[in-house]
């Protein structure tokens, strides 16, 4: 009978880390907060779209849960694992929330799904026992925590090259984290991410072509709400699989990575990656301007500028070339025809061609009723989508990330704009400082679409006094959105 094994380092790793590493990093934090107020932001524009403001609410209707977890923007009062399905898919339903690029793409606030509702639940249940309720310091911690997490395993691994769509990086972030909330120790936590990894991942195929969907829409509230079950089966003494990542012929790498082992290289400009640290919150990338999926975003930006350019001389072009980097092609670069929202936000044409024409680039942009503009497929047809071998080496470079782009129109007399080209996009961390003023403004113009002028100033304010916001009881902050 084979000896059960001592866990596998990488879950150990993890763990120790959630339950030890102290953030140190003031930029941390800042950038949590942002990302909370930003996320949180996006959720409320959503809440105006009723594909998706109909998937949430509870399970079976009418159902109460005594100390449950508020859902931001709505009535409903849910049990933590729906809870975390509701706010996770609000936040990612529109392709506006932050993101993180790597071997592997994703969206480090889609974690927020799970910290804010348990943090939330276990706050109501604490103060219904007499004790302290969490505060929003908490909830940072925990969020620079699992974007860590997240993006420290993207960075040199492609879930997305084995057919994984990237929420697992989700699922085990926020189960680690979560775990931890709840009061796990460090087995429990080791116990809850196993599970995490016997799950395995889902399928891209939803991202994709012929079968793109919404349900990359909800794919992370899936992924968050599934981390607080298996948390809570870990903190109720549920058992673990100590080698899920390592065992022959059963274990997650030789089922999906051909039996590599995850990399942990040099991806920090020279230096080591382990132990975790708060690299990811402090080079996370924002969307300022554009809802749309992210290695698109300079190119957006190249057609804004070129919109007073073109707009009166649609009819005139003969072709517009976009030149990017390998990773826009693999999962952007889309012709023919675009069939539901979930289609053309990730279609690097189409994300070129609206700004080109309407001088804008909004949620409303991806319905039907503007899709069904005949110039926009005319467009698009139009379009050639060039890579450059530069644009691709820098994307991946830790000392750079950038996330380059370059759009040029031809016209049919010969003519032609000149090539606007974007390496850095507006929520780049080194355009933070041009970018952290439009993202305030962002904040309250999404806030403005679901409540009052007062309402929303009052929301605005919370986040105005760091120090303050840090110490305010998570029930409170949740209650104002209610």
């Amino acid at each position: 009978m084979p000896i059960r094994p001592e866990p596998d380092h990488e879950l150990t790793d993890i763990a120790d880390y959630v339950a030890d590493f102290e953030i140190a990093s003031s930029l941390a934090y800042e950038t949590a907060r942002y990302c909370l107020m930003d996320a949180l932001g996006c959720a409320m524009l959503a809440l105006n779209f009723p594909e998706c403001a109909k998937l949430l609410g509870p399970t079976v209707p009418g159902t109460v849960v005594p100390n449950g977890s508020r859902v931001p923007g709505t009535p409903f009062v849910l049990d933590p694992v729906t809870a975390a399905f509701d706010l996770g898919a609000l936040i990612r339903w529109l392709d506006f929330n932050d993101t993180w690029l790597a071997a592997e793409w994703g969206h480090p606030s889609d974690n927020l799904g799970a910290i804010l509702a348990v943090a939330d639940h276990l706050s109501r249940q604490n103060l219904a026992n007499h004790q302290l309720p969490l505060t929003i310091h908490q909830v940072l911690t925990a969020a620079v925590k699992a974007y860590e997490i997240q993006g420290v395993l993207a960075l040199e691994n492609s879930f997305n090259r084995v057919g994984l769509d990237h929420v697992i990086l989700v699922k085990v972030a926020s189960t680690a984290v979560v775990t931890h909330l709840l009061g796990g120790d460090k087995a429990q936590i080791v116990n809850a991410l196993s599970n995490a990894f016997v799950d395995g991942g889902s399928l891209r195929t939803y991202r994709h072509a012929p079968d793109t969907g919404s349900r990359k829409s909800w794919a992370a509230g899936d992924a968050a709400a599934r981390a607080v079950w298996l948390s809570l089966l870990a903190f109720k003494g549920e058992m673990g699989y100590p080698s899920a990542l390592t065992t022959p012929k059963w274990g997650f790498y030789e089922v999906f990575f051909k039996g590599q082992p995850f990399r942990f290289g040099r991806s920090r400009g020279g230096s080591e990656i382990r132990p975790y640290g708060s690299y990811v919150m402090e080079n996370v990338l924002f969307k300022v301007s554009f809802p749309a999926e992210f290695h698109a975003q300079t190119a957006a930006e190249c057609a804004m500028s070129l919109h007073p350019q073109v707009r009166d001389r649609l009819d005139e072009i003969e072709r517009v070339v976009i030149t990017t980097h390998e990773s826009a092609i693999r999962i952007i670069d889309k012709t023919g025809p675009l069939h539901n929202p979930a289609d053309r936000d990730h279609c690097l044409q189409y994300m070129t061609a609206v700004p080109l024409i309407f001088g804008r680039l909004t949620a409303e942009d991806y319905e039907e009723s503007v899709a069904a503009d005949p110039r926009i497929d005319a467009l698009r047809a139009k379009m050639v989508v060039a890579g450059n071998e530069q644009y691709s080496r820098d994307y991946l470079d830790p000392e750079k990330r950038s996330i380059a782009n370059a759009v040029q129109v031809f016209f049919k007399d010969g003519t032609s704009t000149g090539q606007v080209a974007v390496e850095y996009p507006l929520g780049h961390r080194r355009r933070r400082a041009e970018g952290v003023p439009l993202l305030a403004e962002k904040f309250t113009r999404n806030l403005s679409t679901r409540f009052s002028a007062e309402k929303t100033a009052q929301i605005v304010d919370v986040f105005s006094d760091a120090e303050r916001f840090e110490a305010m009881p998570v029930n409170e902050f949740v209650d104002l959105w209610v």
